[in-house]
């Protein structure tokens, strides 16, 4: 089984897979405002970004050649509601940073989650049936 490891040309042709900058998607958080970067106790050595931030740091990521970027939004207290209007609100902060980052880099991969969990005052995913108890998973209808 060693021949297989003796050689770098071989180690290459028999890899199961090969790990590339094409493989990569950074997870970056969002919050309003400008100029701001706000560290994220539960997670050491990652900061939510303002929109600015977030182009400043993204010209860097499209310069190493990471084709996607996935955006998580931080909503503050005062916007979140039962019903987590705020996530298909047109001006909300992940909304803006899609327009932004489409604007500067076009070629960008942009993900974003659909979950209601971030947007919610009772934190589930989806919008609590007050005849069962439940959450609904589908999004509400616009109003």
């Amino acid at each position: 089984m060693r021949r297989l490891r003796k050689r770098e040309f071989s180690r290459r042709l028999s890899r199961e897979s090969a790990l590339t900058t094409d493989d990569l998607i950074l997870p970056v958080f969002v919050l309003d405002g400008e100029n701001r970067r706000e560290a994220i106790p539960s997670m050491p050595g990652v900061e939510r970004l303002s929109i600015d931030e977030l182009l400043r740091e993204t010209e860097e990521l499209v310069a190493l050649g990471i084709p996607a970027i996935d955006l998580f939004p931080f909503t503050p207290p005062e916007k979140k509601s039962a019903d987590g209007a705020e996530a298909w609100n047109p001006d909300g902060v992940i909304q803006r940073a899609i327009r932004a980052l489409r604007e500067h880099f076009p070629e960008l991969g942009i993900i974003t989650d659909v979950a209601l969990d971030p947007y919610t005052t009772h934190g589930q995913d989806g919008i609590p049936d007050e005849s069962t108890a439940t959450c609904r998973t589908i999004a509400p209808s616009r109003r």
